[in-house]
């Protein structure tokens, strides 16, 4: 459970310097943190209506004590056993009903947190990965756990606040109206002057708020690049120039801290000292004096007074607290929403699947693609097609846009103009499930979820047996390692399979993609990584893999797509050379450039090295 101490920690998760989802996007200045509590909206009214009698019950043990001692100053010698048990009473119910307040919103919190989490990965289950790409793994699970915690920070703790800040002293100012207007004058009057120092207190409080999680982000994000690039400093700075730049956030912090400190410091402090109970029971207790001795006003009248009127002062502490929670709340309200409002990756509105049985099994039809307006586009007016069963390769120069043409098929991205057909049909016309089921993927590294090897094959297809997954797993040439580990298939591979080398994550990789068993298979460089063993193995995974299948390869080993059916040369986005490996080498153009330099990088040693250097510029 979320106690009210872990409030100022949880809610310090919500920083406006991180970079979030759309953070150009202009949000509203104000976001409601209600408009996302309607799923536990009930439970949460529920919750302030028994805090808010919590308040009142205790608001009315004060009256029944005053009314114990008016019955004990008119007749001493009866004990007003009615009231007594009265204030009994409400003490218990008071303390129930506090409880009963607290433990229903943390009932809400834990289901909201649940809520808003499962609804955070379905939304990002569906839209593009470009989108997630884009905005960052760290920023989304910044929001995903972070401004979430926050949410239910605020359910759990805001409800009996809510009570404190506006029930108690609402009630507090019609009962001393009802005693004493004088006295009720005396205590508003005290509680003006300690709102009027706070609230200029606190007139530069959001920007300052703004400039303290700004420096607290720097600092954070210096720590986590120290401790990251260890072996880097250890080898060439020794941490002079990282740790300056941890030094250089330190001192920003301590500077806005000291600001803060000196704008507000003494106001804030002073205004907490004005609206703490004893001035205002100590000018009470004085007007009190002369009313009583003037005669104009009753003991036990005072005696009420006195007890009931710390709590109007009382309830600006609370009210101050929920509005630095509303403050700190609206912040993750609109991060989450605006992750909840990212397009999702649909079928056009009305479009009809209509399959041609003719038409190539993939085509890019004229396609342009930018994967922002700031950028120059990364492909220009690509056209190919590729028949069923074939193998094409794309391969070009570092960010020809070899790998985009690959994402654009399962439209990890739309493209900015032309169309990408499968079958004949254009995949934004496709719904996302559909278009999965078509194509496979095996890239350059490999992601493994922190569970068994046999349920790391199953992604995809749960619903899998056993024998199922062995085969897949014999045909990716893994299946002997597998054997060979403790546990077998049920061995877990550890947090993005750290406990398998890269070739046996490939392996794994290439057994999932088998088992999916889509007709298209998009490969993305994936044997970049593996030493000569493993390479062997993959090769064959690989081969067992392609067979029967529409294959699109990303190529930069060129031994490996000689007997491509066509290769496409990309260089700045264009198709610049296409056709067959012998054929591309006689033409004498890049592709022969780009063979000619991978056959020398093949055949360097050490004795060579000079000399091929030398040759390898005089390519260029």
């Amino acid at each position: 459970m979320v106690t009210d101490s872990s409030t100022a920690s949880a809610t310090q998760g919500a920083d406006p310097s991180v970079k979030y989802p759309d953070k150009n996007t202009k949000r509203r200045k104000h976001p409601s943190p209600w408009r996302i509590l309607k799923p536990v909206q009930a439970r949460v009214r529920f919750a302030m209506a028994i805090s808010a009698s919590s308040a009142l019950f205790g608001l009315a043990v004060m009256v029944q004590l005053m009314m114990v001692v008016q019955r004990l100053l008119q007749d001493p010698d009866v004990v007003p056993w009615g009231w007594f048990c009265g204030a009994a009473v409400c003490t218990v119910a008071a303390y129930a009903a506090r409880l009963g307040a607290f433990n229903q919103a943390h009932y809400a919190a834990f289901r909201l947190e649940r809520l808003l989490r499962m609804g955070l990965a379905d939304r990002l289950s569906k839209v593009s990965l470009g989108y997630v790409e884009t905005q960052g793994a760290g920023a989304l699970a910044k929001v995903i756990h972070d401004d979430v915690k926050a949410l239910h920070v605020f359910v759990a703790d805001s409800t009996p606040l809510y009570a404190r800040a506006y029930v108690t002293p609402l009630v507090t100012l019609v009962l001393l109206l009802v005693l004493d207007w004088r006295l009720a004058l005396v205590a508003l009057v005290v509680l003006g002057i300690g709102y009027g120092i706070l609230s200029r207190a606190q007139s530069r409080r959001r920007d300052m708020v703004r400039s303290y999680n700004a420096a607290r982000e720097k600092v954070s994000a210096a720590v986590v690049e120290y401790v990251q690039a260890m072996p880097v400093v250890r080898n060439f700075d020794s941490g002079k120039m990282s740790f300056a730049r941890y030094q250089e956030a330190l001192d920003g912090y301590l500077k806005v801290m000291l600001d803060w400190y000196r704008a507000a410091g003494f106001p804030a402090r002073f205004s907490w000292l004005v609206l703490s109970p004893m001035p205002t029971l100590t000018l009470v207790l004085g007007a009190g004096l002369l009313l009583t001795s003037m005669g104009d006003l009753s003991v036990s009248r005072w005696l009420g007074v006195l007890l009931i009127c710390t709590g109007m002062a009382e309830a600006m502490m609370p009210m101050m607290m929920l509005r630095h929670m509303i403050e700190k709340v609206a912040l993750s309200v609109a991060r989450i929403e605006e992750v909840m409002n990212a397009p999702e990756l649909a079928a056009r509105s009305g479009a009809v699947e209509s399959t041609d049985p003719n038409a190539p099994a993939l085509r890019f039809e004229d396609v342009s693609f930018s994967y922002n307006n700031d950028h120059d586009q990364a492909l220009r007016n690509i056209s190919f097609s590729v028949a069923p069963g074939s193998v094409t390769a794309l391969v070009g120069p570092s960010g020809a846009g070899k790998t985009t043409v690959a994402r654009l098929i399962p439209r990890f991205w739309d493209v900015t103009s032309g169309k990408i057909e499968l079958g004949g049909v254009d995949i934004r016309n496709m719904d996302a499930d559909r278009l999965m089921e078509k194509v496979a993927f095996v890239f350059q590294e490999s992601f493994l979820f922190a569970d068994t090897i046999a349920e790391n094959i199953r992604i995809g297809r749960p619903e899998a047996s056993d024998e199922e997954v062995i085969a897949a797993a014999r045909s990716a040439q893994a299946h002997g390692f597998i054997n060979e580990l403790p546990q077998g298939y049920d061995t877990p591979v550890g947090e993005r399979g750290v406990f398998l080398s890269g070739g046996q994550r490939q392996r794994i990789a290439i057994a999932r993609a088998l088992l999916q068993s889509r007709p298209i298979l998009v490969l993305d460089e994936a044997t970049a990584f593996a030493d000569p063993e493993n390479e062997a193995e993959l090769i064959v995974a690989l081969s067992e893999l392609m067979r029967g299948r529409t294959v699109i390869m990303v190529a930069h080993r060129l031994a490996t797509i000689r007997d491509a059916d066509q290769i496409l040369v990309f260089n700045r986005g264009q198709i610049a050379e296409r056709g067959k490996h012998d054929d591309l080498v006689g033409q004498g153009g890049l592709y022969a450039r780009l063979w000619r330099n991978y056959e020398m990088a093949q055949n360097w040693s050490l004795g060579s090295g000079r000399r091929d250097a030398q040759s390898l510029t005089e390519a260029e």
